[in-house]
């Protein structure tokens, strides 16, 4: 029966993306749409074909930046959540600011931090860590909080120090959040990434597909730039695939937000 359900899952959103493609293609060239306006899939696969290298080439570059910003993010969240949790004054103190830099459009501040930091590398790392951060502090901050006050009572009844609270009540309590938290993370770093690189506009080895983006429009070559919008929705399908593997991994044996999946 699982199985079974594998394979449904799997299965039903194939076949809709390959009815999708095939009503696009039919529609495209009925229609006659010019390939400047917009593209058929099968003028797409030929420019991901032909372009391959070069989509290649950027993709590590706009990878690389999502990745060192999501790991930074990750850490540096964690950290900050456990501080919060820690002191309810520091929380009180510095969410707003947390909160602040999450609203605040990356556009805006990636121009100034661009300037500031000379290397366009770290530049564009920051700033796809301020948009990728925020996630990760407040669902880890929420879950280290979320615990059962049984057992905090029971915890602080055998003089547990606050070290072994967190290690042994907190943290595993806050796991499910904190796996949530990387799931949107993982998808806000792609986003701060190719935004950053809009701005930033780097070319040369250091290009992305941001910059493949902005270079097939001046050059009106639409299939390439669908081709590379392609590639950054793959990757950002595979990134969230990555934390919901890694969600089941931790989860899937014990808890009960992942027992009730297998149902």
């Amino acid at each position: 029966m699982k199985t079974d359900d594998a394979i449904v899952r799997t299965a039903a959103p194939i076949v809709v993306g390959v009815m999708i493609l095939a009503v696009w293609e039919v529609l495209c060239r009925v229609a006659h749409v010019p390939t400047y306006l917009f593209p058929k899939p099968s003028e797409i696969a030929i420019s991901l074909y032909t372009q391959g290298p070069v989509l290649l080439h950027a993709l590590m570059s706009t990878l690389t930046v999502t990745i060192e910003a999501f790991g930074i993010a990750v850490v540096v969240g964690t950290l900050i959540a456990f501080v919060f949790v820690q002191s309810k004054l520091v929380e009180i103190s510095l969410f707003p600011y947390a909160v602040l830099a999450q609203v605040t459009p990356i556009v805006a501040i990636a121009p100034l931090i661009i300037l500031l930091v000379k290397n366009t590398s770290i530049s564009l790392t920051i700033c796809a860590t301020v948009i990728a951060i925020f996630p990760v502090i407040s669902n880890t901050t929420i879950g280290l909080r979320t615990i059962d006050p049984g057992l905090l009572s029971y915890f602080r009844m055998n003089k547990a120090s606050r070290l072994k609270v967190l290690l042994r009540l907190r943290i595993p309590s806050a796991l499910p959040y904190f796996l949530a938290g990387l799931r949107i993370s993982s998808g806000l770093a792609l986003i701060g990434a190719v935004v950053a690189e809009f701005v930033a506009g780097t070319g040369g080895r250091s290009a992305g597909l941001a910059y493949e983006i902005l270079e097939a429009g001046f050059q009106l070559d639409i299939p390439l730039m669908f081709a590379s919008l392609l590639l950054i929705a793959v990757t950002g399908v595979l990134l969230y695939l990555l934390m919901v593997v890694l969600t089941k991994a931790l989860l899937g044996n014990w808890h009960e937000s992942a027992l009730g999946e297998e149902r």
